[in-house]
């Protein structure tokens, strides 16, 4: 409330026009503060601003490009090259896949990360696991996702050659070969930064290359003695525990991605057959993620020997690997492993989302179990996949 009237106060009290006048003056000064500020700070500013945007550009800026090599030889090798490129992505349907990738792009002038081969699972595909693929090209890195000749979706004949623990690896290996003498790509691959992916007989394979060896009689030992690993065991052909039900292996086209059921192959005769240990170590492998690895037949000893960076990821209703018998086996004598398992995943959850069924002696790879989300859950394992890679190169 105001005062009331008295001469002291009315002779002291100013005007209206003066106080609005004073105002301006003041909101008039501040103003002229503000510009004089903003012009000292605004080359400092912008600066900061631009240096962001040039630190932020490369990884925003880059996608993922698509090529095809065929590595020559006795069996040839199709891979997909997935590789960074300033082309923009957009979908393509290719069969049941719909990577995001620009084909044949041209290749970004950066440095390449690093090379990431993918081994997919027995019965699988080069494209099985694109989503992962494209997240790391974009990154920067080159992929080099193989279709394994003797064991993909079209054939299966290496399951019963009496090789199948040796040569899966070593198709890997001549992959590596073959990039690192590439004309193009040779030259920009930094050898010291050369990785391994791979899911269910992948994982095995993966795991193989960082020096993990196999045992052939441990799988039918294994198979004998348990009921609870029918997803190995039949797919493989083994004599199972009486429990154990065994299933068909017969496999076709329209079932483009049996393509991570794990397998355990018997002895034939022809060919060079896996001796009593299998040995396949690929030093030039300096990192390694096994994505529900089949490894009931690797030696504890061998598992313990490693010194490869590993992760293994395990899925926790995986009906295919029983994982105490595969991931765990790996988990308990590798403790330095990074091991995790994903809460409500199926054995198929590390592949790609297919648009349409995927039936296989497995189950259907497009199926998810109940209350399970592949698509949300990719973003997860790419940015987990990325960091591990990211920290081993630091």
């Amino acid at each position: 409330m105001e005062p009331a009237p008295c001469a002291a106060y009315s002779a002291v009290k100013p005007s209206a026009w003066v106080v609005s006048d004073e105002r301006r003056t003041v909101t008039l000064i501040l103003l002229l503060a503000l510009r004089s500020a903003w012009r000292k700070a605004r080359a400092p500013l912008l600066a900061a601003f631009m240096a962001l945007l040039a630190w932020a550009t490369p990884a925003s800026a880059q996608h993922a490009g698509l090529r095809t090599l065929v590595v020559p030889g006795a069996q040839p090798v199709t891979v997909a090259l997935f590789y960074p490129t300033p082309a923009v992505a957009r979908t393509q349907p290719m069969g049941p896949w719909r990577p995001v990738v620009t084909p044949g792009a041209p290749v970004a002038t950066a440095p390449l990360k690093g090379l990431v081969l993918i081994s997919h699972g027995t019965g699988g595909h080069e494209l099985g696991h694109h989503n992962l693929a494209t997240r790391l090209a974009a990154d920067g890195y080159l992929v080099a996702a193989l279709r394994h000749p003797g064991d993909n979706w079209e054939d299966r004949s290496m399951i019963t050659s009496g090789r199948y623990f040796s040569e899966r690896p070593r198709q890997v290996s001549r992959v590596l070969d073959a990039l690192l003498a590439h004309a193009e790509w040779g030259p920009r691959i930094p050898a010291e930064r050369i990785a391994a992916v791979g899911h269910s007989a992948g994982g095995y394979t993966v795991l193989a290359l960082a020096g993990a060896q196999a045992e052939p009689a441990r799988a039918v030992q294994h198979c004998r003695s348990v009921s609870d690993d029918p997803g190995f065991c039949s797919l493989g052909k083994l004599t199972s525990a009486p429990s154990a039900n065994s299933t068909s292996t017969a496999s076709s086209a329209s079932s483009a991605s049996s393509a991570s059921s794990p397998v355990a192959p018997a002895s034939s005769a022809g060919g060079a057959q896996d001796g009593p240990l299998v040995s396949v170590a690929d030093p030039r492998i300096r990192a390694v993620v096994a994505l529900a690895p089949m490894a009931v037949v690797l030696t504890p000893q061998s598992l313990a020997a490693i010194t490869v960076p590993m992760k293994v990821v395990m899925a926790e209703r995986d009906v295919v690997l029983q994982g105490k018998y595969h991931g765990q086996h790996v988990a308990a004598h590798l403790p330095r492993a990074d091991t995790s398992t994903v809460a409500g995943a199926g054995h198929f959850a590390f592949m790609a989302q297919s648009v349409w069924p995927l039936v296989s002696d497995a189950g259907d790879a497009a199926a998810n179990p109940e209350g399970f989300d592949r698509v949300a859950y990719h973003a997860t394992l790419e940015n987990q996949v990325a960091e591990f890679l990211g920290q081993q190169w630091r």
